[in-house]
Formats: C-alpha cells, structure tokens, sequence
C-alpha cells in the first residue's frame, strides 16, 4: 500500500518551479508530506514565492530487483513547525534515543532555529512498481550497476491514485510490455 511505503524511512526529492531538486527527509501522515525545514534553506522561500512542486519518493535495489516510486505534485505551503509532529518525523530517520542524536536535531525541537513546514496535500499522487526480477548471473557489485534485460520479466506496473493516499502496489496488474523496469526507466 502507499501508506506503508511511504512509512519507510526514505529520502524524497522535492522539486520547485525553477527548477530546483534537493533531497530531503519527511513526514507522511493524513495524506500529506511535511517537511521540515526552515532559515537555513531556501525551500521556504521558494515555495512562498511558487508554491508548486513536487515530489518522488523511491526505491531502487539493483541487488532484489525491487524498484518502487512514488510521484506526488501540487501546491505546497509553509506552516508553523510543531514539536510534537517534529518529533515523530526524526524519529522515524534517527531512532526513538534521542540522546544519540546529532545536537542540532534536538535543537530544532527544543530551541528557537525558525523551524517551519513545507506542507503539501498532492493533487496528483501515482505509485509505481518498476520491479524486475533479477538474473542469477548478475551481481550488484559489477561496475556498471545496470540490470540485464530479462526476457518475460515483470512488466512495470503503475496506479494513480486519490489524494487521500488510498492505493495498493500488490493490486497492480501487468500492462503490456514485457521489458524489465529499471531504476533510470522514465517516471
């Protein structure tokens, strides 16, 4: 399901009008990203000035064959941060200690840093499952990284989905084609 993919601990890439792409951690609940950010970046203030953007969050495991992502889009906005939901953000990257954490992690829940939110409830929401399977002669380690074609490998698999988050990878059926998904394969 979408809501359990994007529960993983994962790096999205959010994108603004410009274009700028910068990776950065998150937070999916209640069908929207939050992402913490605030002075020491300029996302804010790019979104305050375009608010549209996007997002993709994914996967791609050359070792498996796993290849997954998720494509979000729409108006974004800055919000006030809040500790409560900060805190549940980082623990979800750094763990529950939050004594081992780096100090200017704790500082952005305890101390005045301008901390905000970039909020964004997407418009357009897709998942797809690019996944392949993985030949037994291929190694990941090989210098090149890249999947051999698999004739009568898994077809990509995609769903759009509604912005409230519903959707399921496991429902998806094959489309036609029968070329391997990869991890550079066009979103």
């Amino acid at each position: 399901m979408i809501d359990e993919f994007l529960a993983l601990p994962l790096t999205a890439r959010v994108a603004t009008d410009g274009p700028t792409v910068r990776p950065t951690w998150y937070l999916w609940e209640e069908g929207a990203f939050w992402i913490l950010s605030g002075p020491w970046s300029r996302l804010p203030a790019l979104v305050r000035a375009r608010p549209r953007i996007a997002v993709c969050v994914d996967v791609c495991e050359l070792g498996t064959g796993v290849v997954r992502q998720v494509l979000a889009s729409g108006e974004a906005a800055v919000r006030p941060f809040d500790a409560a939901r900060g805190r549940r953000k980082l623990v979800r990257y750094l763990g529950a200690e939050e004594e081992r954490w780096d100090p200017r992690f704790r500082e952005y829940l305890r101390g005045d840093v301008g901390a905000v939110w970039v909020y964004l409830r997407p418009s357009q929401l897709v998942a797809k499952d690019l996944s392949y399977e993985v030949s037994s002669d291929f190694r990941a380690s090989e210098p090149d990284h890249r999947a051999p074609p698999i004739p009568g490998g898994r077809a990509p698999l995609s769903l759009s989905v509604g912005a409230d988050g519903s959707g399921d990878f496991g429902g998806l059926r094959p489309g036609s084609s029968t070329t391997a998904g990869g991890c550079g394969q066009p979103g």
